[in-house]
């Protein structure tokens, strides 16, 4: 798979900076939505990069590291379990991902989103339907997002414990739901989502 194609494409179109947007944390029924931008070096090479889904935990972590250390620019941001509930879902990975474009040390020409819908985005964008998988940038991104989340839930599971926060990441497994009917939502619940599920 040729993972600079689409950046190519923008490149031979005049763009020089470009941005690849991806968020981890949109299903999960507590903490919050996590979004990542990442700007690599035209035609880096990063062996193993793939989308997250599809790559092992360890190998996320390791991947993690080197996109930190070789991008010419990255940047992570949240929005919390209230703004999802306040805002919904889709309206709260916009500004998740906002965020993480505005904290990006370069200012990206145009940044390509992972996804169908980019509505909400207030940088220049394309989107692109499994772009964690096509584009270097957005898998880049995917990785961040994905390993930042889980690194956070982590230690949200050491605040909130007896949900299994560590294991499931607070996606709406048996587990968590037995949690649920144990113990209750926790703080970092999203109610908007927990409605829905009983």
């Amino acid at each position: 798979m040729d993972l600079w194609k689409y950046e190519r494409e923008l490149f031979a179109e005049g763009c020089s900076a470009v941005a690849g947007v991806d968020e981890a944390g949109r299903g999960p029924l507590a903490g919050p939505v996590c979004a990542a931008a990442v700007i690599l070096p035209p035609e880096l090479t990063i062996d193993g990069l793939n989308d997250s889904k599809k790559l092992s935990a360890k190998k996320r972590e390791a991947l993690f590291e080197i996109i930190r250390e070789k991008a010419l620019a990255w940047s992570v941001a949240f929005a919390s379990h209230r703004e999802i509930d306040e805002l919904n879902i889709l309206n709260a990975t916009y500004l998740a991902m906002n965020r993480a474009v505005a904290g990006l040390s370069v200012k990206p020409d145009i940044a390509i989103i992972d996804g169908n819908r980019s509505k909400g985005i207030e940088a220049p964008n394309i989107t692109l339907v499994g772009g964690d998988g096509k584009s270097a940038n957005v898998a880049s991104a995917s990785i961040l997002a994905k390993v930042t989340r889980d690194r956070l839930m982590c230690e949200l599971a050491e605040k909130y414990p007896g949900y299994g926060f560590e294991r499931h990441k607070g996606y709406g497994t048996r587990e968590h739901y037995a949690a649920l009917r144990r113990l209750g939502p926790s703080e970092i619940h999203r109610m908007t989502f927990l409605r829905k599920t009983h």
